[in-house]
């Protein structure tokens, strides 16, 4: 009798979301976006997007290693991105603590990047609206520095701004070292769960918020 093969066993399910704005690609406010691309493409998944209505976003599902992955780039608002955050999260069954946040972050020049396990949005209304659906500020975030405007320009006209020549010439190494970061988070063995933050804490959540998060 031939040898029946198991089916593999993940570890980890990680979700891991670009936040921004649907249709505004090349924009500050999409760069986490903008980095999903290119972890995509790393993996040669470039051409493996599609909507999914359910979860109001496009999705990528694949695995590396013992870590099974579903990128996620919303196709809703930012500050909406949420609701399809906590939509994917129901529907893979992915808990909050393994769903990364990749977000551009006006407090770092372009060029820098940190990770941030949990914590407050930090002003950040994508991160906000993740924290209040999913109920819980546990999530591990990549921050990419966008830098703050200069010369009396506009908070949002420069984050909905396109990166200049200048700034692209940066970009594509940050695109770069982000991807690096992402997937070493993905691959480290000597931790058991390279993504579990310490801690956390439940959000408070308005009559209103509660509403929209439920009602998309």
């Amino acid at each position: 009798a031939s040898k029946q093969l198991l089916p593999p066993i993940f570890l980890v399910l990680v979700q891991i979301v670009g936040l921004g704005n649907p249709g505004m690609n090349g924009s500050r406010h999409s760069v986490g976006m903008a980095v999903l691309e290119a972890l995509a493409a790393r993996l040669r998944l470039a051409e493996s997007w599609h909507g999914d209505r359910h979860v109001s976003g496009e999705v990528i599902v694949s695995d590396i290693q013992d870590t099974q992955i579903v990128l996620l780039r919303p196709r809703l608002l930012m500050n909406i991105n949420g609701v399809s955050v906590a939509k994917a999260a129901v529907k893979y069954s992915i808990k909050p603590e393994h769903i990364l946040l990749v977000h551009d972050d006006l407090d770092k020049p372009l060029g820098k990047l940190a990770m941030k396990q949990g914590g407050s949005a930090r002003g950040h209304n994508g991160v906000r609206s993740c924290v209040e659906c999913l109920q819980t500020d546990v999530m591990p975030r990549l921050r990419v520095g966008i830098g703050r405007p200069s010369g009396g320009t506009l908070v949002n006209r420069h984050v909905l701004g396109r990166f200049s020549q200048e700034e692209q010439k940066i970009l594509s190494g940050v695109l770069e070292q982000s991807v690096d970061i992402l997937l070493s988070q993905l691959t480290d063995e000597d931790v058991q769960s390279p993504l579990l933050p310490p801690g956390g804490r439940p959000a408070l959540q308005t009559g209103k918020r509660r509403r929209l998060c439920q009602s998309q």
